[in-house]
């Protein structure tokens, strides 16, 4: 039996898809969704991995929230690590904007509500 701290604890490891690979309708239809959106924005004003899934403050639950997270994973745009019992994220904004140029912050911008 494998020991838990070997094979990354009691859940897989997220999979991540490289920006660079990532058709431009995926990454806008992941960015359309208000949700996804507003988890984007928050990732945008925090420093890199120090938010965890659970302290977004949206109106979906557990089960909603890691499909949202699952689709900015599969557009580029968000990448997680687990974190002793916690999930972290980071945004994938060089990435993403090498892949995108000007998309994210078009989307980040503070005088458009979405």
């Amino acid at each position: 039996m494998a020991n838990p701290t070997e094979s990354g604890g009691h859940r897989a490891a997220p999979v991540h898809t490289e920006p660079g690979q990532v058709p431009l309708l995926t990454a806008l239809s992941a960015l359309a969704d208000p949700v996804r959106l507003e988890l984007v924005r928050a990732l945008a004003g925090s420093e890199e991995w120090t938010r965890s899934c659970g302290s977004f403050d949206v109106p979906v639950g557990k089960a909603a929230l890691s499909h949202h997270f699952s689709v900015l994973r599969g557009a580029g745009l968000v990448e997680q690590r687990d974190q002793g019992p916690k999930r972290v994220n980071r945004l994938r904004r060089e990435e993403f904007e090498a892949r995108f140029p000007g998309l994210l912050a078009l989307v980040l911008r503070a005088d458009d509500p979405g």
